[in-house]
């Protein structure tokens, strides 16, 4: 074409590209629809591994990428979902399977027996293929005509390639080469699942190959029960109640920013617990798998915030505090899907009153602690979204507010945490740990520990408060 000369030399169309970019032959919209199904398909099934694979995983910092790389699929899914929808679309049809290859594909990553096998096929073969069939679709497409599909995929790659980089330094530590070998032949399975469904994307030719089933012969099982790695000796231990001891007004703020790391660090549970929700609830729209994985991964990140507390006060969680797992077990192995929910729901609402999250932000205020309030302002913020979201999914679902709240109460009631059982039978001694944690704090803060902070009885054996109230983990 003639050279284009724009007015005084400003950048032409609005910075997106040349003319001579613009000018190209692209994709149509029936071709860019029809891997943005694919996409779709992708994004929704990874969304869905990582869900179902969080509870049972044992590694601490797997189970809180999974939680962060769950609401990003999600967050994806929902994008890519509301692109095909403006391109004249209606019925979507992206509730249908494009591709029977691909679906073993997923099928078999899901069904992965190992967490070096699971690491290997999100983060070496599929994570990475969606990478290369995104970055296609941006080279290939009129960056003018399809600009919204474009940022859709700009803003994707961004988030994969910081979702494969994290892949690949956990496989760097968990997967060494002895233990690698045995697996080549199972990656051989799933790369050529990928060329019988002619890529990701369906843009190269088909290889015609038949694929036979390995791990997912057997259909896969969502597994409720939580599991956590050798950091967790002791997953039953009740021995200390948080919650007596930050509502007692005669103890001093500062100590109370300690049990707070515990509290926050303690919601490891609640991603283990709304994975079961999310995994074991189909047929919802989107927008519930979304807002509830988004929840999700708010309490992961209230986890990591009582992690880097503790790791703020030189304490050394593993060994100076019991971080047990008996709130997720307990409802996952009791209770219902929608009666998860509804405890959920039920023990959300009551931390919305100044007893509740003002009460934990006002002690990291008045602790002098920065970081305890920083943290404490953005946990209340997050419990009112969550709050939200109950009232959006699940109050919908019941049809009024008071019978939500009351049929959450009734399921709590029924929730059985059996410390005295778990010490009979021998698996805890419910040891009290926190005169360890404190006599930590008070090192790092060059204090003196003050001794009725130290003796303070934070056991479950107190009368001071009503169990049913005090056991919560959200």
């Amino acid at each position: 074409m003639k050279t284009y000369a724009t007015y005084r030399g400003l950048p032409p169309l609005a910075g997106l590209c040349s003319f001579d970019e613009a000018s190209r032959p692209g994709l149509s919209v029936e071709h860019c629809v029809r891997r943005l199904k694919r996409y779709h398909y992708a994004l929704k099934r990874l969304h869905g591994i990582f869900i179902a694979r969080l509870t049972a995983e044992p590694v601490y910092e797997l189970k809180m990428s999974f939680s962060l790389h769950a609401h990003l699929c999600a967050e994806h899914t929902a994008a890519v979902r509301a692109r095909v929808g403006e391109m004249r679309e209606p019925p979507l049809g992206l509730e249908e399977t494009p591709d029977a290859a691909l679906e073993i594909l997923f099928d078999e990553i899901l069904a992965a027996p190992t967490t070096g096998e699971l690491l290997l096929g999100l983060y070496e073969v599929a994570l990475p293929a969606l990478k290369a069939a995104l970055e296609k679709h941006r080279a290939e497409t009129n960056p003018l005509a399809d600009q919204p599909t474009v940022r859709l995929c700009k803003f994707a790659l961004l988030e994969l390639d910081e979702m494969c980089t994290y892949g690949a330094q956990a496989i760097s530590k968990l997967v060494n080469a002895p233990a690698r070998a045995p697996i080549e032949p199972w990656l051989g399975l799933l790369d050529d699942a990928l060329a019988a469904a002619g890529g990701l994307d369906g843009t190269e030719t088909q290889s015609g190959d038949t694929i036979a089933r390995q791990h997912s012969v057997k259909p896969f099982v969502f597994d409720g029960h939580p599991r956590r790695d050798e950091r967790f000796p002791d997953p039953y231990n009740m021995g200390v109640n948080a919650e007596v001891f930050l509502y007692d007004e005669q103890m001093p703020p500062e100590p109370k920013t300690v049990m707070m790391f515990y509290k926050r660090l303690r919601e490891i549970d609640v991603p283990e617990m709304m994975a079961s929700i999310i995994a074991e609830t189909p047929g919802k729209p989107w927008g519930y798998y979304r807002d509830l994985t988004r929840q999700l991964w708010d309490e992961a990140r209230h986890a990591m915030m009582g992690e880097v507390g503790f790791a703020s006060l030189d304490i050394d969680w593993p060994k100076d505090v019991m971080v047990n797992s008996t709130w997720s077990l307990a409802l996952n192995t009791q209770l219902k899907p929608i009666e998860r929910h509804a405890v959920l729901y039920f023990i959300e609402q009551g931390l919305m009153p100044k007893i509740g999250k003002r009460h934990e932000w006002e002690v990291g205020l008045a602790s002098k602690k920065p970081l305890s309030a920083l943290f404490q302002d953005y946990d209340w913020a997050d419990e009112v979204l969550h709050a939200r979201v109950g009232r959006d999914w699940y109050v919908k679902e019941i049809g009024d507010p008071k019978k939500a709240a009351d049929y959450g109460d009734a399921c709590w009631t029924r929730v059985l945490l059996d410390w005295q059982q778990w010490r009979k039978d021998g698996l805890t001694q419910h040891r009290n740990w926190w005169p360890d944690a404190y006599l930590a704090a008070c090192k790092t803060w060059g204090i003196e520990p003050d001794a009725k902070v130290l003796a303070y009885d934070t056991s479950y054996q107190s009368v001071r408060a009503d169990l049913k109230n005090l056991s919560t983990s959200a």
